[in-house]
């Protein structure tokens, strides 16, 4: 009878199991804790600069795990693991019955059941998730892989530093990648895995140290005893106490800003890839940023030396208000090699350089040139818009034509010439100039160019679109200067260099494209009339002799905001000074400093010109531009009038050693880029012919007048140069 008992429990026993095995079922994904991840931001050198999330989690591929490393954990844990069923009856049976008998947390788990635990349950000691553990693990081994248990495992394992994952723990105690590690490193991690606090070296007592050491060995040894290590290589280790635990990276000073433009900008491919935000949010994310630690230093000192340290809220109320913002791009790569957002993300989360709310202003009028050289655009009077055609520059002259509207903007400090050249409107920035030529070439054709050189498209084609009056940021503007650095081919800033996910590479798009979005003769008809406004503009105070800048000032109306945008061959900058008073109300600049206006001539461009030394020798670009222009983009020049009346070429020749179709300074004052000159034998310029270049209000053609304080003779510059003639009518 008790026999007959005997085989009747163990039957029952059997019968139940059987009937459990088919009641539980493995779940379809694993717990939200499993499978939580962090965010890693790293800069180029591989250093983290944030690491965002819940969980200190990083997923890596079992590829990842160098092969001793991985026999490291399996010698400390479950030796037999590659050969056993996946679970350990003994063990649990053990484990059931101490936790029955309520003697506390008992070892004896696999490595499979140890995962199963991780992934799928939780860490509750109770006899029902024991027994669903063995039964999950039965069934998890029939339907995975042993390598993928293993790296489900070490993904899913606490290490202690509040690293989740092997990956979390390499950088908490060793500040490397998992890849990195050696096995004297893999098998201190191993030892870990049995009492994560206790054997942290950094915090541990003097028996957690001894322990912990002890456990190291045993680990090693293990690896010996299953012929995975040579014993003589065992004998020469040494074991070395990992470093201490460091503070988390933070999100002060501009690593907030950094992490904040490559979070925005990871969301915006997941979604371009219709895929949603929560990806993202969930983690396993690991981004190097493009920002060149010098580069980004350089930049944060320009801003410090030749602003802030002249700022002083205390004494002047406008000092608070100013919000300053830069981002410096490489022009080969497109890649963000330096990005400035406030003077401290935790005081200010709004960043100066990718916001969008402020006026570009002036720094919008080389697109206007652009769309017209691409369109191949006519004056008013029938004309090719060229770099010297022949405008009037009159102070409020009303724009005339389909969409003009009656607009009459006001010229900065009330500059008035009847006759200008674009090359000399644009080194002058006169906004009635460009108001005409918008409406010339036509306000949507404007926009269109706009939006394909970089700009978002949320603007509204009116005529005062000619004066930058739509939000812009420096991250935008430097990407449309950067289109046109790159001969046409269009370019989107990307400040993430490399990303993975759970351990695998994502693939980001090329920020440089192959095709372009104007053509070069276009991009580079504009950089050169661009190179004048430093040479002999509102940008003479960036002219350097050690590199050709192109670049463009820009001020918005009562001062809100003040910009400087320009390049060199290899590197794009845009800088940008907001005034933001309370509650984010736009404010005047002026009085900053304890000076008086605030334009892009100013702080902005004397930010740039520190920065842009300070790191010019960093670039293996050439120093000078290598323009391709044909004459219908940049036409011949008549000679222009000297004050006594008598005809000059109208531009010298370029110095020794100045690429075809670059400006030498000489060129400046007559509007016209050396290298496209022709000698005035070969005929008349294209604005001699009858015919108005650009049409006034009244149709007759204005009479030279000395108004903007040029004084003297009227076709005189106040620098010494010589105005061209006027336009025909």
């Amino acid at each position: 009878m008790l026999l007959a008992y005997f085989v009747g429990l163990i039957g029952l026993a059997a019968g139940a199991f059987y009937a459990l095995y088919l009641y539980v079922d493995v779940p379809g994904e694993g717990n939200k804790a499993a499978q939580a991840q962090s965010n890693v931001y790293k800069n180029q050198k591989g250093e983290i600069i944030a690491r965002l999330g819940e969980v200190n989690r990083e997923e890596v591929p079992l590829s990842k795990v160098p092969k001793d490393v991985q026999n490291a954990v399996v010698a400390a844990e479950n030796k037999n693991f590659w050969t056993d069923p996946g679970v350990d009856l003994k063990g649990t049976a053990r484990g059931i019955l101490n936790t029955v008998m309520g003697r506390g947390k008992q070892g004896g788990s696999t490595i499979t059941q140890q995962y199963v635990k991780n992934y799928y349950l939780d860490q509750r000691q109770t006899v029902s998730r024991k027994v669903k553990e063995l039964i999950i693990s039965l069934k998890v081994q029939d339907k995975k892989d042993k390598t993928e248990i293993l790296a489900g495992y070490l993904n899913t394992s606490y290490f202690g530093r509040n690293a989740s994952g092997i990956q979390a723990a390499s950088r908490a105690y060793y500040g490397k990648d998992v890849d990195k590690l050696s096995l004297e490193e893999g098998a201190y991690l191993a030892a870990l895995l049995q009492a994560p606090s206790q054997y942290d070296w950094g915090t541990a007592t003097d028996a957690g140290k001894r322990n912990v050491e002890a456990r190291w060995n045993y680990v090693l040894d293990k690896m010996v005893e299953q012929k995975w290590l040579d014993p003589e290589k065992r004998k020469a280790m040494k074991f070395k106490p990992p470093g201490q635990p460091k503070p988390p990276a933070g999100l002060t000073g501009q690593n907030g800003y950094l992490v904040q433009a490559a979070r925005e900008e990871m969301i915006r491919d997941l979604k371009r890839q219709g895929r949603p935000e929560s990806d993202f949010a969930a983690g396993g994310w690991t981004i190097t940023l493009s920002i060149d630690p010098k580069k980004q230093a350089a930049l944060e000192k320009a801003m410090k030396n030749q602003l802030l340290d002249d700022l002083d809220p205390k004494a002047r109320e406008v000092d608070g208000h100013v919000q300053p913002g830069a981002v410096s791009v490489d022009a080969k790569t497109g890649h963000v090699v330096a990005l400035y957002g406030g003077q401290d993300f935790l005081k200010h989360q709004l960043s100066n350089a990718t916001r969008g709310d402020y006026q570009p202003a002036s720094t919008f009028k080389p697109l206007i040139l652009a769309s017209a050289l691409q369109n191949e655009s006519k004056t008013q009077g029938g004309q090719p818009i060229t770099p010297s055609t022949t405008y009037d520059g009159t102070n409020k002259r009303p724009v005339v034509g389909p969409g003009g509207d009656g607009f009459a903007p006001e010229n900065e400090d009330g500059y008035s010439k009847p006759a200008v050249t674009v090359q000399q409107a644009m080194n002058d920035s006169v906004n009635t100039v460009f108001a005409q030529m918008a409406v010339d070439v036509g306000l949507a054709k404007v926009k269109k160019t706009a939006v394909e050189l970089g700009m978002k498209s949320d603007f509204e084609e009116v005529p005062s679109m000619s004066l930058g009056s739509m939000g812009a940021s420096p991250l935008e503007m430097a990407g449309v200067y950067a289109t046109l650095d790159n001969h046409g081919k269009k370019t989107t800033p990307s400040i993430i260099k490399s990303v993975s996910w759970k351990g695998e590479n994502y693939k980001l798009p090329n920020p440089v494209a192959d095709e372009r979005v104007v053509s070069r003769n276009t991009a580079d008809g504009v950089t050169s009339v661009m190179t004048g406004v430093v040479e002999d503009g509102t940008a003479n105070v960036v002219a350097s002799g050690r590199y050709q800048v192109a670049g463009k000032t820009g001020t918005s109306d009562d001062d809100k905001s003040a910009w400087f945008t320009a390049y060199t061959p290899g590197l794009v900058t845009s800088v940008g000074l907001f005034g933001e008073g309370q509650g984010g109300k736009q404010v005047t600049l002026q009085g900053t400093g304890g000076g008086g206006r605030v334009n892009g001539g100013t702080y902005p461009a004397k930010i740039w010109a520190a920065y842009t030394s300070s790191v010019f020798d960093d670039e293996d670009d050439d120093a000078k531009f290598e323009l391709e222009t044909q004459d219908k983009y940049v036409p011949p020049v008549a000679p222009a009038r000297t004050p006594s009346g008598n005809a000059s070429p109208g531009a010298s020749k370029s110095p020794s050693g100045t690429p075809s179709g670059t400006r030498s300074p000489s060129s400046s004052s007559s509007g016209s880029p050396s290298g496209n000159t022709r000698s005035p034998s070969t005929g008349p310029s294209h604005h001699t012919p009858p015919g108005p270049t650009s049409s006034s209000s009244s149709g007759n053609p204005p009479k030279p007048t000395n108004s903007g304080g040029t004084g003297g003779d009227p076709n005189t510059r106040p620098n010494g140069g010589v105005n061209p003639p006027p336009p025909s009518f």
